[in-house]
């Protein structure tokens, strides 16, 4: 016997501050104070008649942990609430929910628009894999409604960006892109990793379907993978349902507990990171070898409107440009004593990347010049230490340019 901790009749007045300590969590009859966390593949029946029961009503019986299993089932209740969205499936990892939630939909013949700038991961999806099973794929610079709405026009199934993206801070304009999937008949999918669900709602804007990289600031602690998919209740159950049961994404109960654990501290640990990230940005605007920064909440961004109607804040992540070449740039890199050169991103911990050699390695040159990636460009996620430190870090590296 389980029972919410709670009260159904509260989780819609209570602030999202108190949802991400206790929102979706189920006490067992052993009355826990921390979540339980079920370590099992299976669960067991009364009878032959139960498990037959179990197998043919609506899912809410627990058979198999890669079906659902109670500590997945918390860490998604605990997240639909936060992103205010009607279900949530988990994934073992963000790049699994990205795949789940564009393979579950589309189909043979069908076209999906997708915004350029993206993921390496993502980019090899949506132009190597799917095509291969005849879906065309359009791509477009996302900053470009025009440009949208012309690869949209005669029909879309689906229509995929990331906002801001990764590594170069492009904003789309999802309540426009939302609009015009929309028209087109496609359901607009939005990878809001940069954001975070505090910073940013898509569903809100206009999107149908949201996902994450759970592994970055909802972990936050470099512990574990895990994704996520936030959508209607129907797409959850009609599109993703089977697709989900039989080709196993699941994400594990273990990793599924410290992503609940990593909720709890979501807000404290992004509302920090963003005002850190703002400082070091500032700072890094005003350096005689930066030659140009990239951060939403400046005011010299280039979409500092847009990321002012549709983000809370400039969010974690800076990228930047040095002046001089890729020897340089790797002097930079090697002369910080604080910050660590990784190619993860919203830790705790400070975190440096070169993207043209790493994450978006597998791009051909003239793909990441079209992306503003050059060998001079760095990506710098923002963690816990103090503020002073990671400048004084930045700018002693600075001082080997």
């Amino acid at each position: 016997m389980t029972k919410p901790v709670l009260a159904a009749d509260i989780t819609d007045t209570v602030s999202p501050a108190t949802l991400l300590v206790r929102g979706g969590s189920v006490r067992s009859a052993y009355d826990e104070t921390c979540e339980a966390l079920f370590i099992t593949s299976g669960f067991v029946y009364d009878d032959a008649a139960a498990a037959e029961a179990a197998f043919a009503n609506d899912g809410s019986r627990y058979v198999y942990s890669r079906y659902r299993n109670p500590t997945v089932a918390m860490f998604e209740e605990r997240l639909r609430l936060i992103e205010e969205a009607e279900a949530c499936r988990a994934t073992a990892s963000g790049m699994a929910a990205v795949f789940a939630a564009l393979l579950c939909r589309l189909r043979s013949g069908q076209k999906i628009v997708s915004s350029r700038a993206l993921f390496g991961s993502c980019h090899y999806i949506v132009t190597e894999l799917l095509p291969r099973w005849g879906i065309k794929t359009v791509l477009v610079d996302g900053r470009d409604l025009d440009a949208w709405e012309t690869a949209l026009a005669g029909g879309a199934a689906a229509a995929f960006c990331e906002s801001p993206s990764n590594p170069a801070m492009e904003l789309v304009d999802l309540a426009e892109v939302a609009r015009l999937t929309h028209r087109a008949g496609g359901l607009l999918i939005v990878d809001n990793v940069f954001a975070t669900p505090l910073l940013q709602k898509p569903l809100a804007l206009g999107a149908d379907i949201v996902v994450y990289s759970a592994t970055k600031h909802i972990d936050g602690q470099g512990r574990c993978l895990g994704g996520a998919i936030l959508a209607s209740e129907s797409f959850i159950k009609q599109d993703l349902g089977q697709f989900y049961r039989h080709t196993g994404p699941s994400l594990s109960p273990f990793n599924a507990w410290l992503l609940l654990k990593g909720l709890e501290t979501l807000e404290l640990r992004v509302e920090r990171q963003c005002r850190t990230a703002a400082a070091i940005a500032e700072f890094l605007e005003g350096h005689p070898k930066v030659s140009r920064v990239l951060y939403p909440g400046l005011p010299s961004h280039p979409q500092y409107e847009l990321a002012q109607r549709q983000m809370n804040a400039g969010g974690t992540l800076v990228a930047f440009d040095l002046a001089g070449d890729k020897p340089g740039c790797f002097r930079f890199l090697d002369a910080l004593r604080v910050v660590d050169i990784s190619n993860n991103l919203g830790d705790s911990k400070s975190l440096i990347t070169h993207p043209a050699t790493t994450t978006h390695s597998r791009l051909k040159p003239e793909q990441r010049a079209e992306l503003g990636i050059g060998d001079q460009l760095v990506r710098l996620s923002a963690g816990l230490e103090a503020e002073r430190d990671l400048i004084a870090d930045l700018a002693q590296a600075l001082d080997q340019v």
